[in-house]
């Protein structure tokens, strides 16, 4: 295994940051994740191969082509059930190297009415990753435009395909201490050298909305997306004016609740969150009653949550494996299926 799994390592970063901190003091865990993720020179998507074998994780259109396919057919049905309107836009958030956005358009040329009338939009920060997905789409006959920010896509009845993005934005971070909430900052050690968790000395405003502290142990930690909310609420504002539909497909828990998910992954392995940051992923677990409560707050439908694997068991999964094994090798189908498995098994990849 390569030193670069195994040893932390100080980075550009982390020196920035432990001097931002000398100057002004410790900064929330949103602030910490932002910077490590995407700083726009020492940023984890800005700087790494993330995605892959050769990368720290993989995802479920890098593990089998039928994930993709199968949220193609979603998309044509959705669209159909939108009254199949002539101009609209297909949004990816986060779309990785392009692979899931290839998959779903190759599944959608089988309604060529579809392809003729969309506009994909890949929204993307990365250069590296833009790159990517570039090169994976060029062949398409549908041509990509690429945005910074979701308000820079032109608005239109849409369809919004979010598969692991939400666990990649800012989260902040509260731990009840003698039944007080108390903001969980990032600090320094005492010797100044590494980073370490801290806490706040004051209580958080009542305008965030926090849970009372007597609904948990002592020591508990809750966290809040204030970036996530911001977000759905663009997404909720550009469905209720134009018509369409969001899909998001990413780990979290079906109920809100407490509980540290702040996680590093590097090298396929989890990781110390603190170290060498902007060298691993960084993600916390989608809070997936919090996004249908404010759906529904904002006057949409919601059709969910369920588990990944029941989501693509209800598109057809099984008759499409079905038929991509036939007239394959017993290797060739050990693999189709083996994958079909990650994606879809509640041990493995199927219970997002």
């Amino acid at each position: 295994m390569s030193d670069r799994a195994n040893a932390p390592e100080t980075t550009p970063l982390q020196e920035r940051l432990i001097a931002l901190i000398k100057l002004k003091g410790p900064i929330t865990v949103a602030d910490y994740m932002a910077d490590a993720l995407g700083h726009p020179h020492d940023g984890y998507y800005m700087s790494q191969e993330v995605i892959g074998a050769d990368g720290d994780f993989t995802t479920a259109p890098e593990i089998s082509q039928v994930f993709g396919e199968l949220l193609g057919l979603w998309l044509i049905e959705t669209w159909r059930n939108m009254g199949s309107p002539k101009v609209f836009n297909l949004i990816e958030l986060g779309p990785g190297r392009g692979v899931l956005m290839s998959d779903m358009l190759r599944a959608a040329r089988l309604r060529p009415e579809f392809t003729r009338s969309v506009q994909v939009w890949l929204l993307e920060i990365s250069g590296r990753l833009r790159h990517e997905q570039q090169k994976r789409l060029r062949s398409s006959e549908v041509k990509p435009l690429w945005a910074d920010e979701f308000d820079d896509i032109p608005a239109a009845p849409s369809l919004i395909i979010a598969n692991e993005f939400f666990d990649c934005l800012p989260v902040r971070q509260f731990q009840n201490v003698s039944n007080s909430w108390r903001e969980r900052l990032v600090g320094l050690s005492s010797d100044g050298k590494t980073l370490e968790f801290v806490l706040g000395k004051t209580p958080p405003p009542s305008d965030f909305c926090l849970p009372d502290p007597d609904e948990c142990d002592e020591g508990e930690i809750f966290e809040i997306s204030f970036a996530a909310q911001e977000f759905l609420t663009d997404i909720h504002s550009l469905l209720n004016e134009q018509g369409g539909a969001a899909l998001i497909i990413d780990y979290g828990h079906l109920q809100s609740g407490f509980g540290d998910t702040l996680q590093a992954v590097r090298n396929h392995k989890y990781w110390p969150p603190l170290a060498s940051p902007g060298r691993a992923d960084l993600t916390v677990h989608v809070d997936f009653e919090a996004i249908a409560r404010g759906a529904i707050d904002s006057g949409a439908k919601v059709h969910g949550p369920a588990t990944q694997g029941q989501f693509l068991d209800r598109l057809g999964l099984a008759l499409r494996i079905e038929m991509l094994c036939k007239g394959k090798t017993a290797d060739e189908v050990a693999k189709i299926q083996a994958g079909a498995s990650r994606i879809a098994a509640s041990n493995q990849g199927g219970n997002f």
